[in-house]
C-alpha cells in the first residue's frame, strides 16, 4: 500500500511570525533611503513617507487576516483571489509571482547576499566572462546561484529543517539591527545633526546628479509635485516591506491557522514597521541629510552616501572603518535569512497551482518528508537563471506595479465575498472593516496612478508581463480537455 503524503501542520506562531518578519527584512532598509532622499530632499516627508508604508502594509496584513481565516489552505493569495474572482485572474497572480514576483526577489536577494560576501572576498567581483557590455557573468553571480540551491535542498528535507533556519537568521538580524539602532541613536543624539536635518523641516526637493557633466541640479517640490513625488518614491519603502504575505502560501503547514495566521500577520508587520522607521531615525541621527558625491562619509551625508549604501555609511559612522566589515556582515545574514522564508513560502504557491492543474503537475506531488519537492525545484531553477541574466532587478521594477494592483485586487475581494457569502466561517473580521480595507484600496490606487504618470515605462511593461499569462493559462486550460 502506498504511504499517503499531506502537508504537516508543524509550524507554531512564533515560526510563522518569523517567517512574515524574515521575508521582509532583506536589504532594502540599508539602501533605499538614498533614492527617497533625493526625491523628497526633507527628513520629515521621509519619515512620513515611511510611517504611510508601514500603515499601509500593516492594515493590508490585518485585512488579509480574515481571508487567511476563511482559507486556511496552501497557496493563500493565489486561493483567495480564485474564491472572490475565479481561476483566470488567480492563475495571472500565480504566473506573475513564479515568472518575476517570488523567483525575482529570491535571485536579487542572493546576489545582494554574493554581493556582500564579497567584501570579503573580492574574488567573488571577479569577471568570468562577458559578452559586450550587456551581458556579464561574475563569480558572484555562481556564489548567488549555490545560495539558492542550497536552500532549495534544506527545504527539500521538511519544513522543520525550514523552519530552523528561518527563526535562527531571523533572530539574528533583529537583535543586530536593534543594536545598530540603539548605537546610532545613542552616539548620534549626541550631536546636533538630527536637529540640523529637521531645519526647514516641510521644504520638500528634488536632487539629480548627472554623472556625464558631475553637476546637481536641485528642483523645489510643493503642491501636487509633493503628492507626485510621494507616490512615486514610496515604491522604495514599499519594495522593502514587501513579502510579508508569504506566510498564507504555507497555511497548510500552520497550527490552528485560522488565529495564527492574522496573529502572525500583524505582528510580523508590526515588528518590521517599527525597526525601520526607527532605522530610518538612526540615520537621520548620525548622517546629515544632504551632501556631495564627493568627500567623505559625513560630506557624501544619506543622499550620496557611497554605493548608495546608507546603512554602511550610518556604521561608519558608529564604529569606524569596521563598520563597513560589521554590516556587510549583517546584510550578509539579513539576505540569507530573508531568502529561507522567500524559498520555502513561494514552493506552496506553485503546489497550490499544480493541485488546480494550472501549473506543471509534477508540482503537485509531495515527497517523503511532507513538502513540495519539486516545486521547490522549479522555483529554483527559474530563480537561478534570473541570476545569470542580471535581469532580475529590471523585472522587480516592472513587477512592483502589478504586484499592487494584485494587493487591491484581494482586498477588494473581502468586499466581494461578504455580498457573495454572507455566512462563511469568519474566525477572524478585518480589522476597522469596511473603512480600512477601502482606505488601503483607495491610497495604493492613488499610488499607481502617481507610478502610471511618473514611471509609465516600467509600469506599463509590468503590465505586459501580467497579460503575458493569459494565453499561458488557456494552454494550461486546453491541456485539460
Amino acid at each position: 500500500m502506498t504511504e499517503k503524503h499531506e502537508l504537516k501542520r508543524s509550524l507554531g506562531l512564533i515560526d510563522a511570525t518569523s517567517i512574515v518578519a524574515g521575508s521582509m527584512i532583506g536589504s532594502g532598509i540599508f539602501v533605499v533611503t538614498v533614492f527617497m532622499a533625493r526625491d523628497l530632499g526633507s527628513a520629515a516627508w521621509i519619515l512620513i513617507t515611511w510611517l504611510i508604508t508601514g500603515l499601509l502594509t500593516m492594515s493590508a496584513a490585518l485585512s488579509y487576516g480574515e481571508l487567511a481565516g476563511m482559507m486556511p489552505t496552501a497557496g493563500g493569495q493565489f486561493v483567495y483571489i480564485q474564491r472572490a474572482y475565479g481561476k483566470l485572474a488567480s492563475f495571472l497572480y500565480g504566473w506573475t509571482v513564479f515568472t518575476v514576483i517570488q523567483t525575482g526577489v529570491i535571485a536579487a536577494v542572493a546576489v545582494t547576499f554574493a554581493n556582500y560576501t564579497a567584501v570579503f572576498f573580492p574574488i567573488l567581483q571577479e569577471e568570468i566572462f562577458r559578452i559586450g557590455d550587456s551581458f556579464v557573468f561574475k563569480n558572484s553571480q555562481v556564489l548567488a546561484m549555490l545560495s539558492v540551491v542550497l536552500l532549495t535542498y534544506i527545504n527539500t528535507k521538511g519544513v522543520k529543517n525550514g523552519k530552523v533556519i528561518q527563526l535562527v537568521f531571523t533572530s539574528a538580524k533583529l537583535i543586530a539591527l536593534f543594536a545598530l539602532i540603539g548605537f546610532g541613536l545613542y552616539i548620534g543624539f549626541s550631536t546636533d545633526t538630527f536637529s540640523n536635518n529637521f531645519n526647514n523641516t516641510w521644504e520638500a526637493s528634488k536632487t539629480v546628479f548627472d554623472e556625464t557633466t558631475k553637476t546637481v541640479t536641485v528642483t523645489k517640490l510643493t503642491g501636487i509635485a509633493l503628492v507626485g513625488a510621494i507616490g512615486a518614491t514610496i515604491i522604495n519603502s514599499l519594495f522593502s516591506s514587501d513579502a510579508w504575505n508569504n506566510v498564507t502560501f504555507i497555511a497548510g503547514e500552520i497550527k490552528d491557522p485560522k488565529k495564527n495566521i492574522p496573529r502572525s500577520l500583524f505582528l510580523g508587520t508590526l515588528i518590521v514597521t517599527v525597526i525601520y522607521i526607527l532605522a530610518n531615525i538612526a540615520y537621520l541621527a548620525l548622517l546629515p541629510l544632504n551632501g556631495s558625491p564627493e568627500g567623505s562619509v559625513v560630506e557624501n551625508g544619506i543622499m550620496f552616501a557611497a554605493q548608495d549604501r546608507v546603512g554602511a555609511a550610518a556604521a561608519n559612522m558608529i564604529m569606524g572603518n569596521i563598520g563597513v566589515f560589521v554590516m556587510a556582515a549583517l546584510i550578509m545574514v539579513s539576505t540569507f535569512g530573508c531568502n529561507s522564508g522567500l524559498v520555502l513560502s513561494g514552493g506552496r504557491l506553485f503546489y497550490a497551482m499544480a493541485k488546480d492543474n494550472l501549473f506543471f503537475k509534477k508540482a503537485g506531488e509531495l515527497n517523503k518528508h511532507d513538502v513540495p519537492e519539486k516545486a521547490l525545484w522549479f522555483q529554483c531553477v527559474w530563480a537561478c537563471i534570473l541570476c545569470i541574466s542580471g535581469k532580475y532587478g529590471d523585472l522587480l521594477t516592472y513587477a512592483t506595479f502589478a504586484s499592487l494592483l494584485f494587493y487591491i485586487l484581494t482586498i477588494y475581494g473581502i468586499f466581494i465575498l461578504r455580498k457573495k457569502e454572507p455566512d462563511a466561517e469568519r474566525p477572524y473580521k478585518a480589522f476597522g472593516y469596511p473603512v480600512i480595507p477601502a482606505l488601503y484600496i483607495i491610497l495604493t490606487a492613488a499610488i499607481c496612478v502617481a507610478l502610471l504618470i511618473y514611471d509609465t515605462v516600467n509600469t506599463g511593461l509590468g503590465l505586459v508581463i501580467v497579460a503575458l499569462g493569459i494565453p499561458v493559462y488557456y494552454l494550461f486550460m486546453n491541456k485539460r480537455e
